[in-house]
């Protein structure tokens, strides 16, 4: 595994946990050789793993579109900013660029595009490892309800199987480097 793309919050969230376990994720990607592919900001969350890689000499590579830069916040600091045009182009390139993706605590945006790579994957689009870091037991009512969902058979089992939940790094990272899927598919983006 080259790189993960990771979605997360542009603030830091009510808790110091939420801070300290995006600096972890990416102090231990750096130690096992992993990139980091993310949004290219240089605030909350998103700077902070960004800033984690960056003192480990890791490799993090953002992905902004050109009116966030506009309003100074593209981090300046990363071994590469690629600008883009729009969120869409932002979404599919950092999904070119990734061999997996990770979703840390996050608001809206986080929840967008953890569920679009999830359908994305569930499509067969791609054929990549998802998964989500339940730091301080942020995503259990999101979990509780795709079990809801499976539940009222309006999300299959093995579509909520997908998605790998830990709410520690170390274990979320080794599930990602054992993965292995049969007849590992390119990202097709004329498909979505």
């Amino acid at each position: 595994m080259k790189r993960i793309c990771v979605f997360c919050g542009s603030t830091f969230g009510a808790k110091e946990e939420y801070r300290e376990a995006a600096r972890e994720l990416g102090q231990l990607m750096v130690k096992k050789n992993i990139g980091l592919v993310y949004g290219g900001g240089n605030v909350g969350l998103m700077g902070e793993i960004a800033n984690a890689v960056i003192e480990a000499d890791g490799e993090s590579i953002g992905v902004i579109p050109n009116f966030m830069v506009e309003k100074e916040l593209a981090h300046r600091q990363l071994t590469e900013l690629k600008i883009v045009n729009s969120m869409h182009e932002r979404k599919a390139l950092m999904a070119e660029l990734s061999d997996g993706f990770i979703a840390l605590a996050g608001g809206i945006g986080t929840f967008e595009e953890l569920f679009e790579i999830l359908t994305w994957r569930q499509l067969e689009i791609h054929n990549k490892p998802c998964g989500i870091l339940n730091t301080a037991n942020y995503y259990d009512k999101l979990i509780d309800f795709i079990n809801y969902s499976v539940k009222e058979q309006l999300v299959k089992g093995e579509t909520r199987d997908l998605i790998f939940v830990e709410s520690e790094s170390t274990k979320l990272l080794d599930r990602f480097l054992n993965y292995s899927a049969k007849d590992q598919k390119t990202m097709d983006l004329s498909k979505t």
